[in-house]
């Protein structure tokens, strides 16, 4: 039997292993641990909050060694690390997102069928939310903003509306990408943590296997086939190393939140954006954003149960990448346009609210769906494969987003992921 390498196990990493195992013998390396929720309690993550100190990007990783968080320019860049990568970290939202991949040619029916299939997809958390998510679903209705229920990627019948959705979700009732790697491992697939990936071996045109490092040692894993799915920054670092250049295309929807004091609301005890405002440019949502209470001190004058928060999430401009290990990336004129407009549309939400005008006050810009520098154009339509890499090497993660969705992409992932699966084993599977 032939022999894959999967790089990652997130979104994309953990549906082309569960895909592929079967056909190949696959090998799942995770540059992280097995994922563990933070455990912390509200009275603890309180203490925190109230420190005159913010958590620094060295102390979240101390906190919280799941969540990677990093400073670009004026932007905190987050993302998970641990079997399952960012999906453990995410809100857990169901969305379809393809259409600049239609635009270039790509159809992912049959993916996004799948994916619905293997994925249970809900809105039924609606009938269980907080009075203060009716009120800020009827403010945004009143306004005309059209706002949707936001499906869920789990089992509504769980979710006890505790808000710790980006922690680790404590009842099980949010689905994420370690579902598919339980599968793949299930299956007969080898799943080897704590193993960072330096660099892909090339050969005559054609990958051999890759390096990995697992504390101070070093192995070369062999395969007929790599899939690489390290997620939007960790997949051109990888790349990088091996010798092959990306492009200078990174997005990665960034999100600030607006929010205000309203004693007693307990808005951060409800599910992580339940549902969503549609905006050309950026979508609106309800969000307690955990990054902006430990470290912003104008969250930090109020505990939790007080502030009310309606994040805005951009589709920024795709100008950005990795380099020399580097991640490089600031909002363009046009970015802080279209944010300063969808902060004045929050701000009115919050107002309306209960808020008084002029108290309202921002979170910490940050961003977590990094993706684009590898995108696909309509050349790659069929193949799914970049000219630059080896003949044998795949990516199979937000990389190949041509550019931001400004909206939640672990869906979009998956079926994109199940289409590189597919012509992988096509093109190898002999």
């Amino acid at each position: 039997m032939k022999t894959a390498v999967v790089i990652g196990t997130g979104a994309g990493g953990a549906t082309v292993a569960k895909e592929l195992q079967g056909a190949f013998q696959v090998t799942m390396l995770e540059a992280g641990k097995r994922f563990d929720r933070l455990r912390l309690s509200v009275e603890a993550v309180e203490q925190l909050h109230q420190l005159h100190t913010p958590l620094y990007p060295r102390m979240i990783d101390w906190v919280f060694p799941h969540m990677r968080v990093r400073k670009s320019h004026d932007m905190l860049l987050v993302n998970g690390v641990g079997v399952g990568g960012t999906t453990t970290l995410a809100t857990g939202n169901g969305v379809r997102m393809d259409k600049d991949l239609q635009a270039i040619g790509i159809d992912l029916d049959a993916e996004f069928a799948k994916a619905y299939s293997d994925i249970p997809v809900t809105t039924g958390h609606q009938a269980a939310w907080k009075d203060s998510t009716h009120r800020l679903f009827e403010i945004a209705a009143g306004m005309g903003l059209n706002p949707q229920p936001m499906p869920k990627m789990g089992w509504a019948e769980h979710c006890a509306h505790c808000g710790r959705c980006v922690l680790g979700c404590p009842t099980g009732a949010k689905w994420d990408a370690r579902h598919f790697v339980e599968t793949a491992v299930a299956k007969g697939a080898e799943l080897r943590t704590r193993n960072k990936v330096e660099h892909v071996v090339r050969e005559d045109g054609h990958v051999t296997g890759v390096v990995a490092r697992e504390g101070w040692h070093r192995r070369f894993y062999p395969a007929d086939v790599v899939v690489l799915a390290a997620g939007g920054f960790g997949t051109p670092m990888v790349l990088e190393r091996s010798g092959i250049a990306t492009e200078p295309n990174l997005s990665v929807d960034p999100v600030l939140c607006v929010a205000g004091a309203v004693p007693g609301v307990h808005a951060y005890q409800e599910i992580s954006m339940p549902f969503v405002v549609q905006r050309d440019h950026y979508i609106l949502s309800p969000y307690f954003d955990y990054l902006s209470f430990l470290n912003d001190p104008a969250w930090r004058v109020h505990p939790a149960a007080d502030i009310v928060s309606v994040m805005v999430k951009l589709a920024d401009d795709s100008r950005g990448g990795v380099r020399h290990g580097r991640v490089e990336k600031a909002l363009t004129d046009d970015d802080r346009r279209h944010l300063d407009e969808g902060v004045r549309l929050a701000t009115e939400v919050v107002e309306r609210f209960g808020v008084a005008k002029g108290k309202t006050f921002l979170g910490v810009l940050n961003a977590g769906h990094p993706g684009g520098t590898l995108p696909l154009t309509q050349a790659e339509a069929e193949s799914f494969h970049n000219d630059r890499l080896p003949s044998n090497l795949y990516v199979a993660d937000t990389s190949l987003l041509p550019r931001a969705l400004g909206n939640p992409p672990i869906l979009t992932t998956v079926a994109m992921a199940q289409r590189v699966a597919r012509v992988v084993r096509e093109r190898f599977d002999s």
